[in-house]
């Protein structure tokens, strides 16, 4: 997703909401305990489905949960639509999803509008297609909102004020500052928690739309974590030091080891995920710094840092001279987390193995990635 420069002087931003998937895997309540207690989250969005073939299968128990631990709990659709229809046809599975997986009628079951299919069409046609979608999940007892990046706010669609919940990272442009306007803004897609594996999206909360229309009194009692949080979330923090210089290159390697593909070139940074030992990576930069040779990866939103190997043997870690790069598909998968963990676009995925993103894959499949 995207994120805003922050001021290292500025407050940190809150972490007052999280939103999870299938990618974090199985959730625990004792996790979302510690999220509530220690970190102040007051709300949970859980990914529900996608276009009109993907249920979430970690829905059900993230929901569940989530409610045993005290949060407010929503859902998220990640949608595909191009027409009215399609959007229709979308929230009724949708719908129908979050019924089956428990969500509690009254939550909100916002549309994540950010893929491929929405990016060619027109600023109208995109405003036709979510109302339509908001519309229909309406009639599931669900209350609507609109997800999407801080580029295409205003932009590819409508948000209206005190509506929509925007992304802003370091790499994508800002039409509006902190998007205060905003029901909610999501400023990290890497935050880390205590006994939580992994990175997480968290949100800052302006309005009480998300929190079931009621003022949480939530507080945070780790309050240096939630710092440390804003903290990884600025780019800055990423910036090689001063006697290091990055060189380009143009190199495919092919991971010995599993290797962990961070958000900066520095062991301290946070892991987007783990690469697997025979992933096939795209680099086009490369530094000696910190102990550690470190490659950068160029993503759809943004980049990666993954470590080729330490300084006394800079390659001990990969091979280089792949012509491909491949990936198995593995149980749990989808056409999305493929895409999300190897920096494309799910079209683009598909396309380049001659598939489309409603093609069904299986485990022990074997994909193009590069």
């Amino acid at each position: 997703m995207a994120a805003l420069f922050l001021d290292m002087n500025a407050s940190a931003a809150r972490m007052d909401m999280v939103d999870v998937s299938n990618n974090n895997g199985y959730m625990s309540t004792a996790e979302y305990v510690s999220m509530r207690n220690e970190f102040g989250v007051k709300a949970l969005t859980v990914k529900i489905s996608e276009g009109t073939t993907f249920k979430d299968g970690y829905a059900a128990s993230n929901i569940a949960n989530g409610q045993a631990a005290g949060l407010y709990v929503n859902g998220y659709h990640f949608a595909h639509y191009k027409t009215k229809a399609q959007a229709i046809a979308e929230a009724d599975y949708a719908g129908q999803a979050a019924k089956a997986a428990g969500l509690p009628v009254g939550a909100v079951l916002a549309t994540d509008v950010e893929a491929k299919e929405q990016g060619i069409l027109s600023q109208a046609t995109n405003d036709r297609n979510n109302a339509a979608f908001m519309k229909e999940i309406q009639k599931f007892g669900y209350r609507a909102d609109i997800y999407t990046s801080g580029s295409w706010a205003n932009n590819k669609m409508t948000i209206k004020g005190k509506t929509g919940w925007v992304a802003g990272y370091p790499y994508v442009m800002s039409g509006q500052k902190w998007y205060t306007n905003n029901n909610a803004w999501q400023w990290s897609g890497s935050a880390r928690f205590r006994i939580s594996y992994g990175g997480f999206d968290v949100s800052q909360l302006y309005t009480d739309y998300y929190t079931a229309g009621q003022k949480s009194t939530v507080k945070p009692t780790d309050k240096d974590a939630v710092k440390a949080n804003n903290q990884e979330a600025n780019k800055n923090t990423s910036k090689p030091s001063t006697s290091a210089k990055w060189v380009k290159e143009s190199k495919i390697y092919t991971l010995k080891t599993a290797v962990k593909l961070r958000i900066g070139a520095s062991t301290s940074s946070s892991v987007i995920t783990t690469l697997p030992a025979g992933t096939t990576v795209k680099t086009d930069q490369a530094i000696i710094q910190g102990g550690y040779r470190w490659a950068r990866q160029p993503r759809f939103n943004g980049y990666g840092y993954l470590a080729t190997g330490p300084a006394s043997n800079t390659l001990e870690y990969v091979n280089s001279g792949a012509t491909h790069m491949y990936y198995t598909v593995k149980s749990g998968d989808s056409w999305w987390s493929i895409a999300q963990r190897n920096g494309l676009s799910m079209t683009t995925l598909a396309s380049q193995n001659g598939k489309t993103i409603y093609t069904t894959i299986y485990p022990g499949q074997r994909l193009v990635v590069r």
